[in-house]
């Protein structure tokens, strides 16, 4: 990516075909598919990219196990067409960027024959479903097998046995910046914390400019495009009303909740709770040295606060413990973070039960195209959908996607074995070697190359930590990072592995955002003391000590 000062002036000087709003999956996606199929494409967020629900998701790369079951439970054809795309598309997230996305056998607990058989069937039909895009065979698993399998399951008497099957899992914020590195690297120019704030239309009604403002220096700039796509994600609604006031809201806003633990390491697999008292499913995942657990589900409006509750998390504690050998506590919740998940409104139907299909929509006298709903494993499928619009609104033959096989930045080159040639060649440890293999794939090496000049870039962040301060400064050189929060919940994945890390991190990532410029130095202080209360309020709302 250009420098954000050199994206800013060259996205105030430009013309551009498509102006996408919102840089999470769905407008990342967007923008490399526009781009890919020659449209001058500029992408631009409010915050920084991939920062909402894009970085707060279950990290789940699959059709969906509770999709499926409703769409047999209530003959729902819509809830099997989401399930259906979303597994087609499913090796294709894995397959474009390996470093990030990879297959994770799931087990299931059956605690009668009749479960056994019904989970079985079931899973097997998903296998069918997905066809030649299938990541792995299911297995009906005996009492031994099943703890076997995943010895930190509780093998409470009644247990029959489980079911295993295969979906995958991903780093969603790595990969959204990822996704935004493709876009940048395809030609395409793109600016984080510029906040769309109005539009100027032409003779004929329909939107010629967007108007956006700089959220650092205030500054206010003018954004020339074509074509208008609102990707917004849950704040689609305030952008279609700005466009058009009379516009009816189209999103029921869901909060998901998500808490990581310690993970124990007889916890191998991912363990699916397939119903809780309201219905739910939840999933504790292993996922990058934590236990994953969540998510919740409950309607919300965009104005309330999404921290993470200690109500919340006793829920999500209370179905795990049910499930595992060892009870966990909220003392023992080592970070955590929600999302709100940008649901279509359908009736009055609970946001539990609500489907994860997207819809593209046209404002008729503005022109301005909204991608609305989906979810991450989808977001390729949608943004096809949306460019395969945006060129029919341009006039132009609509050309056929280019981005099913087309390989994330990082990927070039990349095999399972790549982290041992960080090691050999840098003299890494195997722990800082992984790491920087799962977070950039080969992208590793313009890392470590900023540590040639300056060897004190090799020192982890903290002590006992994984990630090195080089990462730091290539995030804010190369990826836009502007802020504590940037590097440490979305750069380095620091954040949500330890709230205590983090805070030991801030003052260090400080440091270097003033050294490069990023923020005058006379702000470390403050922002930093920012930064700390932040996580504070987080760990005193969940009941959890740092």
């Amino acid at each position: 990516m250009n420098t954000r000062a050199d994206a800013l002036r060259e996205v105030a000087t430009g013309q551009f075909d498509v102006c996408v709003m919102g840089a999470g999956a769905s407008g990342a996606g967007c923008a490399l598919d526009a781009q890919l199929r020659g449209l001058r494409t500029v992408l631009v967020d409010a915050g920084d990219f991939a920062s909402a629900t894009s970085s707060a998701s279950t990290k789940l790369v699959h059709g969906g196990v509770r999709y499926l079951q409703e769409a047999v439970t209530d003959l729902d054809l819509g809830q099997l067409k989401v399930v259906k795309h979303a597994l087609r598309e499913r090796i294709l997230m894995l397959q474009n960027a390996p470093y990030l996305a990879h297959p994770l056998e799931f087990i299931v607990p059956c605690f009668s024959r009749f479960e056994l058989a019904y989970y079985g069937v079931g899973m097997k039909i998903y296998e069918w479903i997905a066809g030649d895009a299938s990541v792995g065979d299911s297995r009906i698993l005996s009492r031994d097998a099943a703890l076997r399998e995943l010895p930190g399951m509780n093998g409470r008497p009644d247990l029959k046995g489980a079911v295993a099957y295969w979906d995958g899992q991903f780093d969603d914020a790595r990969y959204g910046i990822a996704l935004v590195g493709t876009f940048a690297k395809a030609g395409g120019q793109t600016v984080n914390y510029l906040r769309v704030v109005g539009f100027e239309r032409g003779w004929d009604g329909r939107l010629a400019a967007a108007l956006a403002e700089d959220r650092f220096s205030r500054q206010r700039i003018v954004l020339r495009a074509k074509a208008f796509i609102n990707a917004t994600g849950p704040f689609s609604d305030q952008l279609r009303t700005l466009v058009n006031p009379g516009a009816a809201k189209r999103l029921a806003p869901s909060k998901g909740a998500h808490i990581l633990l310690p993970l124990d390491p007889d916890i191998r697999s991912a363990l699916l709770i397939p119903e809780t008292e309201d219905g739910r499913v939840i999933f504790a995942i292993p996922w990058l040295g934590r236990l994953l657990v969540g998510t919740t589900d409950k309607e919300v409006t965009l104005n309330e606060d999404l921290t993470v509750t200690q109500a919340e998390a006793e829920y999500l504690l209370r179905h795990l413990n049910r499930y595992l050998a060892k009870s966990y506590t909220t003392g023992e919740v080592v970070s955590a973070f929600a999302g709100v998940r940008p649901l279509v409104r359908a009736g009055h139907a609970p946001t539990q039960r609500l489907v994860r299909d997207h819809e593209v929509e046209v404002d008729r006298q503005s022109g301005l195209v909204s991608i609305l709903g989906g979810k991450w494993t989808t977001y390729r499928h949608m943004a096809e959908d949306t460019i395969d619009t945006v060129q029919r609104q341009l006039g132009q033959r609509v050309e056929r996607g280019k981005t099913r096989n087309h390989p994330l930045t990082g990927t070039q080159g990349f095999t399972p074995e790549y982290w041992r040639t960080l090691a050999r060649e840098y003299q890494l440890e195997e722990s800082t070697a992984r790491h920087l293999a799962e977070k950039f794939g080969t992208e590793a090496a313009a890392v470590l190359q900023l540590a040639k000049d300056r060897p004190e870039l090799r020192s982890p962040i903290v002590s006992g930590g994984s990630a090195i301060q080089a990462e730091i400064v290539y995030g804010i050189r190369n990826e836009m990072a502007c802020t504590i929060e940037d590097v440490l919940a979305r750069r380095t994945g620091l954040q949500p592995f330890s709230w205590a890390m983090a805070l030991e991190a801030a003052p260090v990532v400080a440091s270097h955002l003033a050294r490069e410029g990023a923020w005058p130095r006379q702000q470390q202080t403050e922002a930093t003391e920012a930064y700390v209360a932040g996580i504070r309020r987080m760990q005193t709302a969940i009941g959890c000590s740092v």
